[in-house]
């Protein structure tokens, strides 16, 4: 989201944090043990749901606007999107009703409205931060960047949970720290990268905030309704400082900003919650840690961004720190 995609309150994207937590508030459905056809489904979903988180990034790199642009383009489509499934939902489509669990504007008390409006805008600012990333130092350094954020959620954590850290705890750390030194190309602020770097991690870090206090909040709302709410502050705390370059966007950006609010969030999340109905979050979260991997590698294959060879060892300590902080939680979890 993103990166990442709208965030919902409660057990987080951490994972499956990063956009797990979308999921969260009221929780994935409880379903039977699937067919292996319908496990194969909503794994093929749920790869398909990270692939389209990384290409994300991708278009905030190539979009031609600003970050507060693109952050808006995209809250507007994905609310438009989310709007579309809700009213699909009331018309009678069975699936949509399944998803969005009735109209996100009815049956919510006027304070948990208000909470997700005030995530909303945490999510704007996060978002804001990772584009950012993007824009300064490329599609591999700021989603690497943004990638570290179990380590500010566990640093986060230890003081509300007070209790001592746990040796995986330290070792998630650990490795993050030696993967973002290993993709640093230079610890120079004169240099783009740095500066997006820099940019990535504040995400990361914004984005453990989000997450931590989505739990303590914990608005009672379905997963579309809580996105629906967060995606409309977007909108309207953007809105007042896009209208001069909105208008002179060329149609063209505004397709892609569509493509990245309808395709690259909307239907990302879309088939993100539908694989969680069967798929565990502790192993969603293993996969979405693949979102940097997807991303990089579709600027590489795409644009010819190839990263070093340094970059790729960071990357690997990074993604695994990510993978081994959801296999960690979802121990926690079982017990």
């Amino acid at each position: 989201m993103p990166e990442g995609t709208p965030q919902n309150t409660g057990n987080t994207h951490d994972a499956a944090q990063h956009h797990a937590a979308s999921s969260s508030l009221a929780g994935s459905p409880a379903t039977p043990t699937p067919s292996p056809q319908t496990g194969f489904s909503q794994q093929l979903a749920l790869h398909t749901a990270a692939m389209l988180f990384g290409a994300s990034a991708l278009f905030g790199e190539h979009i031609a606007a600003s970050s507060t642009m693109i952050v808006f383009g995209r809250g507007l489509f994905s609310w438009l999107a989310l709007t579309v499934i809700a009213l699909a939902g009331l018309a009678g489509l069975r699936s949509a009703a399944r998803l969005s669990g009735g109209a996100p504007w009815q049956g919510i008390a006027p304070a948990s409205a208000a909470r997700l409006l005030i995530a909303g805008v945490l999510l704007a600012v996060h978002w804001l931060a990772f584009f950012l990333a993007i824009k300064e130092g490329g599609v591999a350094v700021g989603t690497l960047g943004f990638a570290c954020f179990p380590a500010f959620v566990i640093l986060l954590e230890w003081p509300l949970r007070r209790e001592r850290p746990s040796l995986g705890d330290a070792g998630v750390i650990a490795l993050v720290c030696i993967g973002l030194a290993l993709v640093t190309p230079q610890f120079d602020w004169q240099a783009n990268a740095t500066v997006g770097l820099a940019w990535g991690v504040l995400s990361g870090a914004i984005y453990a905030v989000i997450a931590l206090s989505n739990r303590v909040l914990g608005a009672q709302a379905s997963p579309l309704q809580a996105s629906w709410w967060q995606c409309l502050a977007i909108v309207i705390v953007l809105a007042p400082f896009i209208g001069r370059e909105a208008f002179a966007l060329p149609a063209a950006q505004w397709g892609w900003l569509a493509c990245l609010g309808v395709v690259c969030t909307a239907l990302a999340y879309t088939l993100f919650i539908h694989a969680l109905r069967t798929v565990k979050a502790s192993q969603a979260a293993v996969v979405i840690a693949l979102e940097p991997v997807y991303a990089i590698a579709f600027a590489w294959v795409l644009f010819g961004t190839s990263p070093t060879l340094k970059m790729l060892v960071g990357g690997v300590c990074i993604v695994g720190a990510v993978a081994w902080s959801g296999w960690m939680r979802g121990r926690r979890g079982a017990h």
